[in-house]
């Protein structure tokens, strides 16, 4: 039950730790761009 307890706890502060750098690397500060991106048309097809 205790190495339970640890594998939980080891995973959340991995989680945490995961999160807090994606933050810092400014994953989330552009989040209405993917939605207007989606919508453009973007051909570069030859033919």
């Amino acid at each position: 039950m205790i190495m339970l307890v640890l594998i939980s706890v080891a995973m959340g502060i991995t989680g945490l730790l995961a999160f807090l750098w994606s933050v810092n690397a400014k994953q989330y500060d552009d989040l209405d761009g993917a939605a207007v991106r989606i919508l453009l048309d973007d051909n570069d097809e030859i033919g």
